[in-house]
């Protein structure tokens, strides 16, 4: 099943402009890129864009209950899933995103953990979701705790947002910045859902962005390539993205730049509980 929804525009709070993160510029390069994203929660949160109401609608339970959100960083997801009527529980291995989170959505609860060790009840959750983060997960370890957190029938769902490439101007800062995990994933074929669940069902949206210079840079600032780059190559690479947006024709003394995106999501049910003297339902 693939839809292929009209173009939307993502519900987007009014933007709160965060205090960076302090970091030490010699730390970078010496991070391991799944768990650097902590000393960049400021940059994060301003330069990530949220989700599409749509795909929050397709990605989720029908009705509301617990849903569990696995590398939940500053809580983009996890305020999609809280509107939507659902209580959030958020893991992430990073106690610094934890807190930025916790100070900016007090009502969802936290937890440090990954995506193969949550650290949760078994059965416990209606729905598991993994927003930008499945692809830091080890597919077959990440599968088994997915299920063994959801109750029978329950939803495991994955969501990414990516800049679109047929722009060129996504082409040019992409060559800048270097391709992210989460795209080299994308482009080759997607993820991997493992055993005990059926292949995933598929959608996409196709969305456009409205973002300030500042919050271009914001975005390539929380990305794992430039966190842990060492300090000289990280501002040659911002340098390089500030001579792009002031000279490219998609973005030349614009106050906003359209960003095209496309946001991915994979869904997939838990199996139910088996039949007498057969197999599980699903």
């Amino acid at each position: 099943m693939t839809p292929e929804p009209a173009a939307v525009e993502p519900v987007v709070p009014e933007p709160v402009v965060p205090e960076p993160a302090a970091e030490s510029a010699p730390a970078r390069g010496k991070t391991n890129p799944a768990t650097s994203f902590g000393r960049a929660h400021g940059a994060y949160e301003l330069g990530r864009p949220e989700y599409p109401a749509a795909a929050l609608a397709w990605l989720l339970p029908a009705s509301p209950g617990h849903v569990v959100d696995v590398g939940a960083g500053t809580g983009k997801l996890s305020r999609g899933v809280l509107a939507a009527g659902h209580r959030v529980t958020a893991v992430d291995p990073d106690p610094e995103m934890l807190a930025a989170l916790a100070r900016r959505s007090p009502e969802v609860s936290t937890r440090v953990g990954t995506g193969e060790a949550t650290g949760l009840a078994s059965a416990c959750a209606d729905g598991i979701v993994f927003g930008q983060s499945w692809h830091w997960v080890d597919p077959a370890a990440g599968s088994r705790e997915a299920a063994r957190v959801l109750r029978p029938g329950g939803r495991l769902g994955l969501i990414w947002n990516t800049r679109d490439d047929r722009s060129d101007l996504v082409r040019e800062l992409t060559r800048i910045m270097g391709e992210s995990h989460a795209e080299q994933l994308l482009r080759s074929g997607g993820p991997r859902i493992e055993a005990p669940f059926a292949p995933p069902e598929t959608a996409r949206w196709e969305w456009t962005r409205q973002m300030t210079v500042l919050e271009i840079i914001a975005m390539a600032e929380s990305r794992s390539l430039l966190i842990t780059m060492p300090e000289p190559e990280r501002a040659r690479t911002l340098g390089e993205i500030r001579t792009l947006l002031a000279e490219h024709p998609d973005s030349a003394g614009r106050e906003r730049i359209p960003m095209p995106y496309v946001t991915r999501g994979f869904r997939a049910e838990a199996p139910r509980a088996a039949r007498p003297g057969g197999a599980a339902r699903r």
